[in-house]
């Protein structure tokens, strides 16, 4: 409110009626032509601009006339001829009381008085209230504010109350619902809101550190809007220079914060930060405190907006689109390396930008980073941050990811297909960017409309379609589209089957029909059908079924039982062919070990798979030869195993002795460890153990391997003690000789075992961490074996039943 003492500015007026311009200028001349020129063209000059003064000053006055006539009641003075302009501080000085019971008797409610300077006493805001009729909760709303000062008057200095004089005053609505509701309205919604203004019902002062001189004020109303408390109200400031208070700046929030004054930009000065997040996207209104040439009131809010762009830089207005479409954490990356090219040459308009965007990007890698229990809201995250890679290897982790998310797709209104497109346009032939286009499109539209649109990318490879298809299948539930493609890496045991039913059998999916769907002169897209093919096979060949003890799925080695093995209903075949990598090469070794150690090796191919209750075979076609190995083998099981799935680890041959000559005191503490293992497995009597040479001329021809099988760097020690070891300790039982050491040990080996080598193996350590003497039915070490897809080594054991493999388990210290 405008104040008597703060008149409006006076126009130009000559100094005295004496200094006649003309005549000096006339003076001027006749001394010095080019010197009267000059002083003509400054009084022109001056002519000019004090008439611009007295244009602007009349027509300020002529709008606070109209409008608020008590800002010009001063005019009263100066122009008495005006008539009575209403002046507010005409009135008489009031106690607070006073002033409350004015307002009761106007229908008019006086609100909580606040602070101006450090207390009440020096002067006050009061907010002004009115009541709803016919209302039952928060019925009082703010229709204005009021600033009140001590009276000075020295007749009212002597009274013990306080009087006060209204020194500004100001009318206040709220914000339109239309701009209410905005962030949270979509434009292609029918109720945008009504231009009607909304109620407000709270005032409050911004207390800390804010923007001096002046104080600032928050207007605030509440709005229920579906499941959203939105906060809404105006920003308030109150210049005590002019003594005016200004409605800045209508404000909205989504999440119903205030808002709050922040350093985003740097230096002293702060902003003022609205925050209208919605959900995950955030979206922060940053607004300076800039100066404007005004009187009443010289500062005005301004929003820092990343339109226009500040630099005419290619580079900086492609991060600044992005920052626009919400990919807010790229874009504060692409200018952070921008920044350092242009070392120097960044404006402080840029730099400004740069901050805002930076704001957001923060709250985006927060929410990122944060582990959700839903993979929907952690892939959410990640693509609002730009984390494309990431958010697939949530959608590829499994189908149940896969459905969750694809709700979540068909749900977007936009925002995440404005990213797709914007990062596209930075960058085209990204792969992870296409996959989330093309999944968003199948979602919403179906898959046919996600084809049409990956064969209108510009840089998508054939490779890049192949793996899209891949995620498109899962997102529509097919379970083998999250498995990765991989070479077979099968190890089972191979027995003959007499009788082959076509129903207990689950064919490949090779068999299909292929339909071409789209094609275009550079990419094809099929779908197949399955057809009826009965299971065939060459004449000169024969049927035998594989037990698969263990393989590789892509991704990990599974192990029999395969209780975690879950084929869905729909498609089994697809699913069980890719994760045992046979859907593009379905042959399959056969391999048996002869009486002499010799290894024998046919090829055979798989014809179809079966999965029950955790057991998966396979149905083989091999050649008739495979009858001649199996009875070469003594009736002992056959080894079936892909090309890529084990590679033999062979280590230098040596004896115990040549061990012992190498490392000393490690082979004397191994020493004790065997002798007490022989003697717990019933192999050798019980009684003390003899010293290391004696037992090192006894065993000393033992063979040993060293094998790292741990994976500790350091290797074990794989002693095998075989038929022929055991007859050379055939001696006569002197297990109640009480000499030491014995006379004559004797290593005893159950009959039905003496055919069969057995083995032990100690850590480096000297423990046993593997023995096959105790076993009912011991297994049998046919190899050692590394298993592709990783550093794993592990031991290939053949018993009666088959073959197996074990590994180390860090876990549980054990072969498992």
């Amino acid at each position: 409110m405008a104040n008597p003492s703060n008149p409006a500015p006076k126009p130009c007026r000559p100094n005295e009626p004496n200094s006649s311009p003309l005549k000096r200028i006339s003076e001027k001349l006749k001394e010095n032509p080019q010197q009267g020129n000059w002083l003509a063209s400054m009084l022109a000059m001056t002519v000019l601009l004090c008439s611009a003064g007295l244009i602007t000053t009349f027509a300020w006055i002529s709008i606070q006339f109209i409008l608020n006539p008590e800002q010009v009641s001063w005019l009263n003075k100066s122009f008495p001829g005006l008539g009575n302009i209403s002046d507010n501080n005409s009135e008489p000085s009031q106690t607070l009381r006073e002033i409350q019971d004015s307002l009761s008797k106007q229908g008019q409610i006086a609100g909580q008085i606040l602070p101006l300077e450090r207390d009440t006493t020096a002067s006050f805001l009061l907010p002004v209230f009115k009541q709803r009729a016919n209302c039952q909760s928060d019925c009082k709303y703010i229709v204005e504010l009021r600033v009140y000062q001590r009276a000075g008057n020295p007749e009212l200095q002597s009274v013990s109350k306080a009087y006060y004089h209204l020194a500004a005053q100001l009318k206040v609505t709220g914000p339109e619902e239309s701009f209410v509701v905005a962030p949270i309205v979509n434009a292609t919604d029918d109720n945008q809101g009504s231009s009607l203004p909304l109620p407000l019902s709270e005032v409050g002062r911004f207390e800390g550190d804010t923007p001096s001189p002046g104080v600032w004020f928050y207007l605030r109303g509440q709005r229920q809007q579906g499941t959203s408390a939105i906060a809404y109200g105006q920003i308030v400031y109150y210049n005590p220079e002019g003594t005016h208070l200004q409605l800045m700046l209508p404000w909205t929030s989504p999440s119903g914060q205030l808002p709050q004054w922040r350093e985003v930009t740097g230096g002293d000065a702060k902003e003022l930060v609205v925050d209208q997040t919605v959900g995950l996207e955030p979206q922060l209104r940053v607004y300076q405190v800039n100066s404007v040439k005004f009187v009443l009131n010289p500062i005005q809010l301004e929003q820092i907006s990343l339109t226009p762009p500040a630099l005419q830089d290619s580079d900086y207005q492609n991060a600044l689109m992005l920052a626009r479409s919400g990919l807010w954490t790229p874009a504060f990356e692409q200018l952070q390396s921008l920044k350092k090219q242009l070392t120097g040459q960044f404006p402080e308009a840029a730099q400004a930008q740069m901050d805002v965007i930076d704001l957001h990007s923060q709250v985006t890698k927060t929410q990122a980073d944060t582990s959700s229990a839903s993979p929907s809201q952690q892939v959410l995250a990640d693509l609002i941050d730009g984390r494309w890679d990431k958010a697939l290897q949530v959608f590829e982790a499994s189908l149940e990811n896969a459905k969750d998310i694809a709700t979540l797709l068909k749900a977007d209104k936009g925002r995440l297909w404005s990213r797709v497109e914007a990062q596209l346009r930075v960058n085209p032939n990204q792969q992870s960017v296409q996959a989330w286009g093309a999944l968003i499109l199948a979602a919403k539209y179906g898959q046919q409309r996600a084809n049409s649109w990956l064969n209108g990318q510009s840089k998508t490879t054939t490779d890049t379609l192949t793996y899209i298809q891949g995620l498109l299948g899962q997102l529509n539930g097919d379970a083998a589209s999250q498995i990765p493609t991989h070479s077979s890496q099968i190890v089972g045991s191979v027995q003959p089957i007499a009788e082959v039913n076509a129903r207990d059998w689950l064919q490949p999916p090779s068999q299909q029909t292929r339909h071409r769907v789209f094609e275009d002169t550079r990419h094809s897209i099929f779908v197949d059908t399955q057809q009826d093919v009965s299971l065939q096979k060459a004449d000169n060949q024969v049927w035998y079924q594989v037990e698969v003890s263990a393989f590789h799925d892509g991704r990990r080695w599974l192990y029999y039982p395969f209780t975690n093995l879950k084929p869905p209903q729909t498609s089994p075949e697809k699913f069980l062919w890719k994760a045992l990598g046979i859907d593009s090469d379905p042959e399959i070794q056969i391999v048996v070990w002869l009486a002499n150690r010799e290894q024998v090796t046919t090829t055979a191919t798989i014809k179809a798979v079966q999965f029950r209750d955790g057991v998966l075979r396979l149905l083989v076609a091999a050649d008739e030869s495979v009858e001649t190995l199996y009875a070469t083998s003594l009736q002992q099981p056959l080894l079936a195993m892909t090309n890529s799935a084990l590679e033999w680890v062979e280590s230098v041959p040596m004896t115990l002795q040549e061990l012992y000559q190498q490392d000393a005191l490690g082979v004397k503490a191994m020493l004790p460890v065997l002798w007490r293992s022989l003697q717990e497995s019933g192999q050798l009597p019980g009684g003390a153990v003899p010293d290391s040479q004696y037992i090192l001329q006894k065993l000393g021809s033992l063979p040993v391997q060293e094998v790292d099988l741990t994976g500790d760097a350091m290797p074990e020690t794989v002693l095998t003690i075989s038929p022929e070891a055991i007859a050379s300790l055939d001696m006569q039982d002197t297990s109640e000789d009480t000499s030491f050491p014995p006379q004559q040990p004797t290593l005893r080996s159950p009959d039905n075992n003496q055919s069969r080598p057995h083995t032990l193996i100690l850590s480096d350590s000297g423990q046993v961490i593997y023995t096959d003497f105790k076993q009912d039915s011991p297994a049998l070490l046919r190899a050692i074996a590394k298993l592709s897809g990783g550093q794993s080594v592990g031991l290939l054991l053949e018993n009666a039943h088959g073959y197996s493999l074990k590994v180390w388990s860090q876990k549980n210290q054990r072969f498992e």
